[in-house]
């Protein structure tokens, strides 16, 4: 039976990444016409919340449960710190915050990625903690 904390965190993050998304479309990392850094852009996008639509019906349906939440949730967190944090990303907070002219605004779309980090955290921690949970009983 699927825990409803944990859908309800899953909700918090696709909307969390619909919101990132919509920062870095702010931010001109989608181009028109299309080319291959617009091309890595949607892959991207489409992996992520298709896939999180994906694993939300398999575990709806009773067909993977919260060891795969835990899975997807540390591949999100690195994910995460590889796209935003490392010492090797193009795109780390400063970059995110000098995007937009307006101070508030910078404030604003680093405030949303690190919601969504914390979030894919607190439920990847969840998640972890229900995988354990199922395994002792």
């Amino acid at each position: 039976m699927p825990d409803p904390r944990l859908l309800q965190l899953l909700g918090v993050i696709a909307f969390l990444n619909v919101l990132h998304l919509v920062d870095h479309l702010l931010r001109g990392d989608f181009h028109w016409p299309i080319d291959e850094q617009s091309i890595g852009f949607l892959v991207v996008a489409t992996v992520i919340l298709g896939g999180m639509g994906l694993g939300v019906w398999l575990y709806r349906a009773g067909w993977v449960g919260a060891r795969f939440w835990t899975v997807v949730g540390m591949l999100g967190l690195g994910l995460g710190w590889l796209s935003h944090f490392s010492p090797m990303t193009d795109q780390p907070l400063s970059v995110i915050y000098q995007g937009y002219g307006a101070p508030w605004a910078g404030v604003l779309a680093v405030g949303c990625l690190i919601l969504l980090m914390l979030s894919v955290l607190g439920a990847t921690a969840f998640a972890g903690y229900l995988w354990k949970r199922q395994s002792h009983s």
